[in-house]
């Protein structure tokens, strides 16, 4: 009678202890949340974060903060949140720079891979070859006939150094086997006026920026980065369709969480953000702006960066960047 006494004494305290930890778990979110987009306002991470921020707090009844921060190519904000409790209520949505900084700078801040946990990849944005308009090209493969015919006579603008335009144009270079030097910009905005007046020949840049500048036939759209045409410009081939087989690139962003956040309150974030980049009117407002929702699981979040580290890391090798 004793020991069975007893055994009920910690069966009734085990029961008490589940049922007083549940609810902490199920009733999460209970405060507000912040997203820190590691950029300026205005561009795909911030446009998306807004987005779906908005969609979260409306489904949980919490208020969904977006903080910018920007600086050291997104390391500045990314490292806030590496930094942060694992909680689930600090989160930074990363721009595809995330997975090329690891073979742009010798020392990062954080682990990129470790120091986080992936909770979903919300888009995705094409990026376009647009030249000059003086330029005597029609297409690309016109395109590659004169680069080699004139080495490295004519540069390629770029939003900066380690950005997706860079390596994109550095992929590209190493395909067609063609010498083009490099000018990076602060921003792509202030790489387009010379651009347009002809002091560089050619740049890649998101379909997003370009479409004004191309729309207003101010530049010459030659293909898009992606494996299918932009739905902003529908009418520019892809660069399959223009003959660089298995040219495939673009800039892309995800949400992350710093390291050691529970599995349940990923999951919830997850399935949440799921629903909201399948929202009719979130979709309308990214496809306007040039930005292609994604989606997905945790796990293919996580798989997709580390196969965008490997990939930069050998385009960065194969042109010859160190690291600083």
């Amino acid at each position: 009678m004793k020991i069975s006494s007893t055994l009920r004494s910690v069966a009734a305290v085990g029961l008490l202890a589940l049922c007083a930890t549940a609810p902490a778990q199920t009733a999460w979110p209970t405060k507000p949340i912040t997203i820190v987009v590691p950029a300026t306002p205005g561009g795909a991470i911030d446009i998306a974060a807004r987005l779906i921020g908005a969609k979260l707090a409306a489904a949980w009844g919490q208020p969904v903060m977006v903080e910018n921060r920007s600086g050291a190519a997104g390391m500045l904000g990314s490292d806030l949140v590496a930094k942060a409790a694992p909680d689930g209520y600090t989160l930074a949505l990363v721009a595809s720079s995330h997975a090329i900084n690891p073979s742009m700078y010798r020392k990062l801040p954080f682990d990129t891979l470790k120091s986080f946990e992936p909770v979903v990849q919300t888009h995705m944005v094409p990026l376009v070859l647009a030249v000059n308009k003086e330029l005597p090209v029609k297409n690309v493969g016109e395109l590659v006939t004169y680069l080699k015919a004139h080495p490295g006579q004519a540069s390629y603008a770029s939003s900066g150094n380690g950005g997706a335009p860079h390596m994109s144009a550095e992929l590209f270079k190493s395909m067609v086997g063609v010498d083009v030097a490099h000018v990076p910009y602060k921003g792509s905005t202030a790489a387009h006026p010379d651009l347009i007046a002809g002091r560089t020949a050619l740049m890649f840049d998101t379909v997003a920026a370009m479409a004004p500048q191309i729309k207003g036939h101010k530049l010459q759209a030659l293909a898009v980065s992606t494996s299918k045409r932009s739905s902003v410009l529908p009418e520019v081939p892809t660069m399959e369709e223009a003959g660089i087989k298995g040219y495939d690139t673009s800039t892309w962003g995800g949400l992350l969480a710093p390291a050691g956040t529970p599995k349940e309150v990923v999951a919830k974030l997850n399935a949440e953000v799921n629903k909201a980049l399948a929202a009719p009117d979130v979709r309308e407002k990214l496809t306007s702006a040039g930005i292609e929702p994604v989606g997905g699981t945790a796990a293919q979040f996580g798989s997709f960066i580390q196969s965008e580290m490997q990939r930069w890391a050998q385009v960065a090798q194969r042109a010859g960047i160190q690291p600083e």
